[in-house]
C-alpha cells in the first residue's frame, strides 16, 4: 500500500524504527509490541475513508490484527487522505469514538520565521536526568482525560524509543532550561529529506513566554544545518492554538490527518 498523507507517512518513521508494519492490501497493521498502550503505535491505516458497513469491518479486522480486550483496551483507525474527508464516519460518533482531526503543516529553510525567548537555554537532551525530566513535564502536559499512571508508563516506553532514536542519530530531542529545571521539549526526527516534529510542550507555569516558539526554531535550525533536511512537518489539532503557533513561524497548510479512537480507559 502506497502512502499518499505526508502525516502517516512520517509517523510510520517512529513504528519503521522498533515496530512492525504489515501491509494487508487495502490497510497497513501497525504494531508497537514495546509500548502496547500507544494508541496510535497501535493502529489500522486504510486506503480509504469509511464506508458503508465500515464501522463493523473495521472493529473486525483491529480485533484479528491487533487484539481485542482484555489485552488491548483501545481501537485506533486511521485513513490515507490528505483532505478534509471523514467518510461515513457517524456510526464511530455514536459508540464513543474521537475523531482526530489535525492539520498538517510545512515549512522549509527560507520560509522559516526566527523566535527567540529570554530566561531559558534550550539545548539537546545529554543526561539521564534530561531524559527523567522530560518524562515528567510531558506527564504534566497530558489531556486531563489521561490517568497519570498509564500515562507515565506510555512516556517511559516513548523515551526509550526516542532515546534509542537519537543515539543512532535518527534524530534529536531538546529541551528550554531555567537553570536547571526542564520546563518545555519536543523531538525532530528525519527520514530523507523530511523532519518530522514529536510531542511539543510546555509546563503550564511557563507557557505564553515564547518558548515552544523559540523551541521549535532551534530544532529546525539544528535538523537543518545536521540532518540535511528540505522540509520540516509538524501536525497539530485543527484551529488550536498550537497550529496558530506554528503558522506564526512561517509553517503553512499541507493537508489535513483524520483518524478515530476509543479506548476503555477513557469510555469505562
Amino acid at each position: 500500500m502506497e502512502i499518499k498523507s505526508l502525516a502517516y507517512r512520517t509517523d510510520l518513521i517512529f513504528s519503521a524504527f522498533d515496530g512492525e508494519i504489515i501491509d494487508g492490501g487495502h490497510y497497513l497493521v501497525i504494531r508497537t509490541p514495546s509500548n502496547p498502550g500507544f494508541y496510535w503505535g497501535n493502529f489500522l491505516l486504510f486506503d480509504q475513508p469509511p464506508g458503508e458497513g465500515d464501522y463493523s469491518r473495521w472493529r473486525e479486522i483491529f480485533a484479528d490484527e491487533i487484539g481485542s480486550p482484555p489485552g488491548v483496551i483501545h481501537q485506533a483507525f486511521g485513513w490515507d487522505t490528505t483532505e478534509d474527508d471523514k467518510g461515513v464516519i457517524q456510526p464511530f460518533m455514536d459508540n464513543g469514538y474521537y475523531l482526530e482531526h489535525s492539520t498538517v503543516l510545512t515549512a522549509q529553510r527560507d520560509k522559516l520565521v526566527p523566535k527567540s525567548s529570554t530566561g531559558v537555554t534550550i539545548r539537546p537532551l545529554e543526561t539521564d536526568d534530561d531524559w527523567e525530566q522530560s518524562i515528567e513535564n510531558q506527564v504534566i502536559c497530558r489531556e486531563p482525560i489521561f490517568s497519570e499512571e498509564s500515562y507515565r508508563i506510555f512516556r517511559q516506553n516513548q523515551a526509550q524509543r526516542y532515546r534509542a532514536m537519537v543515539a543512532q542519530g535518527l534524530g534529536v530531542w531538546f529541551g528550554a532550561f531555567s537553570g536547571e529545571r526542564l520546563v518545555a521539549d519536543l523531538g525532530l526526527f528525519r527520514a530523507e529529506e523530511l523532519g518530522r516534529y514529536q510531542s511539543v510542550q510546555t509546563h503550564p507555569d511557563f507557557r505564553r513566554r515564547g518558548i515552544a516558539g523559540a523551541m521549535v526554531y532551534k530544532a529546525a535550525l539544528f535538523g537543518l544545518e545536521h540532518f540535511n533536511l528540505e522540509t520540516l512537518v509538524i501536525v497539530a489539532e485543527a484551529g488550536s492554538p498550537a497550529e496558530r503557533l506554528y503558522r506564526s513561524l512561517g509553517f503553512e497548510f499541507a493537508e489535513y490527518q483524520l483518524g478515530v479512537t476509543k479506548s476503555d480507559e477513557l469510555t469505562g
